[in-house]
C-alpha cells in the first residue's frame, strides 16, 4: 500500500491524541475550503487538484508500519496509535466541479465527517488543492492571453519532480494543448510534446547535419531549433533540409516580437508559408499577450506557469466552520467561526450559487448558509457537487470533462475578468443574510 498518511503535519495529530482524550473527536463537524483573497492583481482562481485529492484520500490510511513509527517517537500515545489502525474516512466531500472558476469566500471543499476523521485531512487537502488551483488559475490566464494560439506547458525542469506531474495535469485542465512531462501522460493522460535542445544541434558537427538527422528520425512535421547560432541562417537550413513542408521552428532567445516577424517574412519568402513558429524562453501571460501580434503560431511556458507566475499558492484554508452540541450523532449542528480581526471566518455550513443574468454572463457569487432559497433557483446554477458519500467515492469527472467545465466557466464570466490590469474579482461574493 502506498499510503498519504504520512503527508501531513505533525499538529494535526497532536490535536487528534487531545480530541480523544476529551471526547470531542467524535462530534460531527464540518471543516470548508476557503481563499480569503485572490492573489494580486487576479480576477478570479481556478478550482483544480480535487481528483489527485480523491486518490490521495483512497490511499489514507495508518498500516502496523506507520503506526508504530508514529508510536515509538513519540508522535501519538498507544490508545491514538491503536484508533489511527482503524481510520478509514466515512464521511461526505461536496465541493466545486474541479476546473471551475471559484472567488475570495467560495467553498471549494466541503468535509464533513466526525472532527477526528476531518481533521486529519487538512494538510494533505490544502497542499494538493493549493498547489494545483495555483498551478491552474496561471494556466488559464495564460490560455485567455494566447487567445485561441495553443500553449504548451514545459516545466518539468524547474520544479520539484512530483510537483512537475501534478503542474502539467494542472496546466492540462485550464487550457493548456500538451506538455513535455511523460509521466503526466502515463499517469493521468495528458498529451505531450517534444522535439530537441541546443544540446541536440551541439552534437553534431554541423546545424545542417542534425536538422537532417532530426528530419530523417521524426519526418518533415518535426519542429527545428534555430536559435542556436545565427537564426537566419538555421532558417534557411532548415527549409533546405526539410523542404516546404517542415512542421515548425522554434525561438528561444532574443527579442521574440520582432525575431517571429523576421522569420515569418523569410519563410514566406522559401516558400514554406505553412511552417508554423513556436516560441519559448521564460514566456508569462503578459509576454504571451505582448506577442498577440506577432506571427506565433503557439507558446511554450515552463518556470512561469509552474510557479504560478508569481502567486505559487492559491492561499487557501481549511477552516472548522459547524460541530455538534454533542458526541451524539443526530446532535444540533452549531456554527462555529473566528473571530479575530484579519483573519475572520463565517459560521455555518454553505451552499454557493452563481447568479446569472439574462445575458448569460454572471454577476454574483452567493455564498450563505442552510439551504439555497428557491428565488435563486431560477437565476444561475448551484456551484456544489458531492464527490464522497459514507466514505466512498461517487463522482470522479474525467479530464476532458473537467477541461470542458473550465471553458465553460470561464466563458460566463464578464469580459473584464481575462483583463492582466489590477483590478478586483471579476464578479462579487455576496453572503445573503
Amino acid at each position: 500500500m502506498n499510503s498519504t498518511a504520512l503527508l501531513t503535519d505533525h499538529y494535526e495529530l497532536t490535536m487528534l491524541e487531545g480530541a480523544l482524550r476529551s471526547g470531542a473527536a467524535h462530534r460531527r463537524s464540518v471543516f470548508e475550503v476557503f481563499a480569503r483573497r485572490l492573489p494580486d492583481g487576479r480576477r478570479y482562481g481556478v478550482t483544480a487538484g480535487t481528483g489527485r485529492l480523491l486518490d490521495a484520500l483512497e490511499e489514507f490510511r495508518f498500516d502496523t508500519a506507520i503506526c508504530d513509527f508514529l508510536h515509538e517517537s513519540g508522535v501519538v500515545d498507544e490508545s491514538t496509535r491503536d484508533w489511527l489502525a482503524g481510520y478509514r474516512f466515512s464521511g461526505d466531500v461536496h465541493g466545486y466541479a474541479e476546473g471551475e472558476c471559484y472567488f475570495p469566500g467560495s467553498p471549494l471543499l466541503i468535509v464533513e465527517s466526525t472532527f477526528a476523521e476531518a481533521v486529519l485531512l487538512e494538510t494533505l487537502v490544502l497542499s494538493v488543492l493549493n498547489h494545483d488551483s495555483a498551478i491552474a488559475s496561471a494556466a488559464s490566464r495564460m490560455t485567455s492571453a494566447a487567445m485561441g494560439r495553443p500553449c504548451l506547458e514545459m516545466g518539468s525542469r524547474r520544479t520539484h519532480e512530483e510537483a512537475a506531474v501534478a503542474a502539467a495535469r494542472a496546466a492540462y485542465l485550464a487550457g493548456f494543448s500538451a506538455s513535455s512531462n511523460l509521466e503526466a501522460r502515463r499517469r493521468f493522460g495528458v498529451p505531450t510534446t517534444g522535439t530537441s535542445a541546443h544540446a541536440f544541434v551541439l552534437l553534431h558537427d554541423s546545424e545542417r547535419d542534425a536538422f537532417s538527422v532530426q528530419v530523417d528520425a521524426l519526418g518533415r512535421n518535426t519542429t527545428l531549433l534555430v536559435d542556436t547560432y545565427d537564426v537566419a541562417e538555421a532558417v534557411k537550413t532548415a527549409v533546405d533540409v526539410a523542404g516546404p513542408d517542415l512542421g515548425a521552428v522554434r525561438l528561444d532567445s532574443g527579442d521574440l516580437l520582432w525575431m517571429a516577424h523576421r522569420v515569418r517574412k523569410q519563410l514566406d519568402e522559401l516558400g514554406a508559408k505553412h511552417t508554423k513558429i513556436v516560441v519559448t524562453s521564460d514566456l508569462d501571460e503578459y509576454q504571451i499577450a505582448a506577442l498577440a501580434a506577432a506571427p506565433v503560431d503557439s507558446y511554450g511556458v515552463g518556470t512561469q506557469l509552474v510557479t504560478g507566475s508569481g502567486a505559487p499558492t492559491a492561499g487557501l484554508v481549511y477552516k472548522l466552520v459547524a460541530r455538534g452540541a454533542s458526541v451524539e450523532p443526530d446532535a444540533t449542528m452549531v456554527p462555529v467561526a473566528k473571530k479575530s480581526s484579519e483573519k475572520a471566518t463565517r459560521g455555518g455550513r454553505k451552499y454557493a450559487w452563481r447568479r446569472i443574468g439574462s445575458d448569460g454572463v454572471a454577476q454574483e457569487e452567493l455564498v450563505g448558509t442552510g439551504a439555497v432559497p428557491e428565488a435563486l433557483k431560477s437565476e444561475g446554477r448551484d456551484l456544489l457537487m458531492q464527490y464522497v458519500a459514507k466514505g466512498e467515492v461517487i463522482a470522479r469527472p474525467s479530464l476532458a470533462e473537467i477541461r470542458e467545465r473550465h471553458e465553460a466557466s470561464r466563458a460566463e464570466l464578464p469580459p473584464w475578468s481575462t483583463q492582466l490590469s489590477r483590478g478586483e474579482p471579476a464578479i462579487p461574493t455576496v453572503y445573503p443574510s
